[in-house]
């Protein structure tokens, strides 16, 4: 059975113009088309936003640079990945690494394995323990040797140092 057209209707009708009845191609092509671009929008909109947290992955500020891409993603707001992404682009310089070296430097130059010896008091003092007290007057009684840390390159070098 073959409908005919309205006498109005022009001879050449386009494709998409379906028969009553019949499956309308056009809607279903605009479906598909539809589900995908939705589809394909999210997809972007995640990579996009992911954007900040692959940025600075391997960087000091990671999880601040996460927290922010969450909040922004769960609240909407898009100050907070704005400013992920602006630390995630960001160097924070590392202090601690520096300061770590120089601590190991000064450990090896002050011989960190230190031997504790004694030193006697005139020594330190530049002048004899004994001298200027009068005779024996308050020998024995005052501070003759002194314990000092001293490093085990400088141990046994001086002969007022002695380890024990």
């Amino acid at each position: 059975m073959s409908v005919s057209p309205h006498p109005a209707a022009t001879h050449h009708l386009p494709w998409f113009i379906t028969a009553p009845g019949q499956t309308d191609i056009l809607m279903v092509i605009t479906c598909i088309v539809l589900v995908l671009a939705v589809f394909l929008i999210g997809l972007l909109f995640f990579t996009l936003h992911s954007l900040p947290e692959r940025l600075g992955h391997k960087k000091l500020q990671f999880e601040i640079v996460a927290v922010l891409a969450l909040l922004s993603l769960f609240t909407h707001n898009h100050l907070f990945w704005a400013i992920g992404l602006l630390l995630a682009l960001v160097d924070i310089p590392d202090f601690v690494g520096p300061v770590r070296r120089i601590a190991t430097g000064v450990e090896k130059l002050a011989g960190q394995a230190g031997a504790v010896g004694t030193v006697d008091a005139g020594a330190v003092r530049g002048v004899d323990p004994g001298a200027g007290r009068g005779g024996d007057h308050g020998a024995g009684r005052g501070v003759d040797k002194i314990a000092v840390d001293v490093p085990s390159r400088f141990a046994g070098t001086d002969a007022n140092v002695t380890g024990s």
